[in-house]
Parts: structure tokens; sequence; C-alpha cells
């Protein structure tokens, strides 16, 4: 199992927002490209970076920030927000992104995105981002009608690399993982899932570790690491192990 440090770029530097709220974010860090540093010295081997800005306006607003964390970390960067042309997908695969995750436009436009899956194969994460259950979109500002489960069998034959499942009611809330939940949806479907929201310490990882061999290919954590709840090595340790 993959843990995946988070780095959420909101106006260039790093921040945690709670619940998906931009007006209730946490300033960590000024400079990205160092934070990823902080996390390769870890022993980090992968990062996911959101351009929060950019889930809103659709289009990239932290592209300083990303080709600065891009330039600076040794490993695979798996990037989201705002991602809606296949000129932006092409971009960032251009500038050395492992993999481009995609929210809005898998559920507005899911032909699109299986485009951009056929072309780039193991390249594109689908982001199945829920509230009470339900899909939402454009930064998580819009819930729509469509359940979890729906949204992931749409694209079980697609090519795509993976789900991303968030429980948005928990994320940045250090609440703990919504453990059930993303099991459930790892044995509806036979894509691998992306467990986050709400990581709180040790005992998450260990939990979704267990479930590894039923789906569960990684977890995100951001705040937890942020505020030392949770040791990134450690943690990498103890998913390598699961």
């Amino acid at each position: 199992m993959i843990v995946f440090p988070a780095i959420d770029l909101k106006g260039g530097q790093v921040v945690r927002l709670a619940e998906g709220d931009m007006a209730r974010a946490t300033i960590y860090n000024d400079d990205p490209a160092a934070q990823a540093m902080i996390f390769a010295e870890a022993g980090s081997q992968y990062l996911h970076v959101v351009d929060l800005d950019g889930s809103f306006a659709g289009r990239a607003e932290n592209r300083a920030a990303v080709e600065a964390i891009l330039a600076a970390f040794p490993g695979h960067v798996q990037l989201g927000g705002g991602i809606r042309t296949a000129l932006a997908v092409d971009g960032w695969f251009d500038l050395g992104v492992a993999r481009v995750v995609m929210g809005t436009a898998a559920l507005k436009d899911p032909g699109f995105v299986k485009d951009m899956a056929r072309a780039y194969p193991g390249g594109i994460v689908v982001a199945v981002d829920a509230r009470d259950g339900m899909i939402a979109t454009e930064g998580w500002a819009e819930v729509s009608d469509v359940p979890v489960a729906d949204m992931a069998r749409r694209f079980e034959d697609a090519g795509v690399a993976s789900l991303l499942f968030t429980d948005i009611g928990r994320d940045g809330m250090l609440k703990g993982c919504n453990i059930d939940a993303t099991v459930d949806l790892a044995r509806s479907t036979n894509l691998p899932v992306i467990a986050s929201g709400g990581v709180k310490g040790l005992d998450d990882i260990r939990m979704l570790g267990l479930h590894a061999d039923e789906g569960i290919e990684g977890v995100i954590t951001g705040r937890a690491l942020f505020e030392g709840r949770l040791d990134l090595a450690a943690a990498i340790a103890m998913a390598e192990r699961g």
C-alpha cells in the first residue's frame, strides 16, 4: 500500500482545508518545493498535489508552485485540481506529472476522461469525492445526485489507474479515515481505491493495510503529518508491511 503525503496549494502556499472549505484554510509552509523535499527526506517516493484554486477556477492557478515541486521532488507526483481539458492533461504529463486526477470532468464529461485514460494508460485517476454518499464537484462546492458506487462503475473498463475516494466531511478534520466506506467501495469495483480524508494516525494506516488485498492501493494524508500526529517514515514502513 502506498502512502501519499499531500500538498494542497492555495495562493502558492501549502495549506489544509477543513471539510473542503476554502475559508477554513490553515497555512503550513510558504515554500511548496521545500515541503516536497521534507517528504522525500522522510522516505516518500510519492506525492499527492492539489491545486485548490484551480479546482474552483477550472484551470491551473498554482502552476509555478507545481513546477517547483516537480523540479525538486525525485519521486512520482500525482496532481489534481481543475484539470478539465486535453491541453491541460497533455501539458502536465509533458512536465513530468506521473498521474492526473480528474473529478469534475469525470462526472460532467466521462467520455473525455475515458479518452484521456486511453491516451495515457495507467495515468488517469478518477476522484470520487463524496458528501453524504453523493459525488461532489467544482472544488466540492456542488453536490450531485450521483452515488459514489455508480460513479465508480462508469469507469471500470475505461483503463483508469484507480479511484481516489474522499469523505469530504472528514477531510482535514482528523476524525479518522472512513474505513468502512472506503473498503465497501473497493469491494464493489474492480478498480484499485486510494483512501483520503480524516487520517489521524498510524491506526488508520494499519486498518487500511489490512484490506490492501481487497483493492486498497494507497492512502493520502496531510494535516496529521503537518501537525505531528503521524510520522511519515513510520507510516510508509507500516504500509509496506501491510
